[in-house]
């Protein structure tokens, strides 16, 4: 489950995100609206976590341009106003929730599953390619009925191709999902992971669904001829 941390204040943001990944989410942070819509257009969110008061652009207009869009993803706000009238704005421009900062993270980590598992409840999150499954929600993955550990960078790199199956994804776009649009070390990274994946979910005897595209990326498809049952 991939969560936006927007936050002007980065030692809190880098705080949150410390928190939230070790809670096993995926996670992103940004410090103030114009830049969370740059991680908005280019990757999809089960939640967001959003500070009001930032430069630029703060969490209200940030909120309301969101929704005039049609972008249902729920919103947490994160902030010391604390005020009746501030909850009931965050409110009714669409977010889902209001915590007033200073707050325990036990409190933060349980609001967020409850906002996710409402959404869940409208939108599936098991993705499905031919026999391979993948529950975004609970993090398993499975081949066959065949259960797949993975470690947490290969599921994000696999959840985000069964998301664009049929897409051929750049190297750049998978660099983007695990790094956080902060890339360190080689690119040869990715050529890593890559193939650690496919051998995890391209077993011996089963039909290849992970393809390398020569110059241009990778894409996750059924092999041609085959379809999903």
């Amino acid at each position: 489950m991939r969560v936006l941390v927007v936050e002007d204040a980065k030692d809190m943001n880098r705080l949150i995100v410390k928190t939230l990944t070790r809670a096993g989410y995926s996670v992103d942070g940004c410090y103030n609206g114009e830049e969370a819509l740059d991680f908005l257009a280019g990757a999809e969110y089960d939640a967001i976590l959003l500070d009001v008061m930032m430069p630029k652009m703060d969490g209200y207009a940030l909120l309301e341009k969101l929704r005039s869009q049609g972008m249902d993803t729920p919103v947490l706000f994160l902030t010391a106003r604390d005020a009746i009238s501030d909850r009931v704005k965050g409110l009714d421009l669409g977010a889902d929730d209001y915590l007033v900062k200073p707050f325990d993270f036990e409190e933060l980590l349980a609001r967020i599953r409850v906002m996710t598992r409402k959404k869940s409840g409208k939108k599936s999150n098991v993705f499905t390619l031919g026999d391979l499954q993948v529950d975004a929600q609970s993090h398993t993955v499975t081949r066959g009925g065949k259960e797949i550990n993975l470690l947490p960078k290969e599921f994000t790199i696999l959840e985000y191709m069964i998301r664009n199956q049929g897409t051929v994804l750049s190297r750049e776009q998978l660099e983007n999902q695990i790094w956080n649009y902060e890339r360190s070390g080689s690119s040869n990274n990715i050529d890593v992971y890559i193939s650690k994946l496919r051998k995890k979910i391209d077993g011996e005897g089963q039909s290849r669904l992970l393809h390398t595209i020569r110059g241009v990326g990778w894409v996750l498809r059924m092999e041609e001829g085959k379809g999903n049952p």
